[in-house]
């Protein structure tokens, strides 16, 4: 049985943000889950809605190559049998280009998908960017989040601000693997 999630207050967009007309929302259990395609590191689309039938984790981070979304990825990876054999696909995206997340694969053995989205479309559709505190400071940037999409394509569970490390052990351990 999945924990609560863990409540996250997205704040106003910035002025820049509003300029464009970027409105940042949370996903809650129910919601249903904004379909997207984005390319993966090998160049190959990767529409959410293919998926259904089946559970996804999606996930958000940061940046490649950066100590806590490798320590984060590496954990998804470690995972990924125990969660394909329970039938749950997993889908890490952040703003790097396929070629960086490329790299990322190949430097630290990555067993996951990993998407681009440059333009923080589908982080803005999921409230995974915006304002968020950064030692201290107020900065708009990706703020680490993740989701469990049911097999009907309805969020089942949304965690905001979530620890890189412990986070895929505590994840697993709601999901009752």
């Amino acid at each position: 049985m999945p924990g609560p999630p863990v409540a996250h207050r997205v704040s106003q967009p910035s002025a820049a943000a509003a300029k464009l007309g970027i409105v940042t929302t949370t996903l809650k259990p129910g919601d249903p889950a904004p379909d997207f395609t984005l390319t993966n590191d090998k160049g190959e689309d990767v529409t959410l809605s293919d998926l259904k039938g089946q559970r996804v984790i999606v996930y958000f981070y940061p940046a490649a190559m950066t100590p806590g979304c490798t320590t984060q990825a590496c954990d998804f990876s470690d995972s990924i049998d125990a969660l394909h054999a329970r039938g749950i696909e997993v889908l890490g995206i952040s703003p790097d280009k396929p070629e960086k997340l490329a790299k990322f694969r190949e430097r630290d053995g990555l067993t996951i998908t990993l998407l681009s989205d440059p333009d923080k479309q589908v982080h803005n559709a999921y409230g995974a960017y915006g304002e968020k505190q950064l030692y201290g400071k107020t900065v708009e940037g990706v703020i680490r989040s993740t989701f469990v999409v049911d097999e009907e394509g309805k969020v089942s569970d949304a965690r905001y601000n979530v620890k890189a490390t412990g986070h895929v052990a505590m994840l697993r351990k709601d999901l009752g693997l």
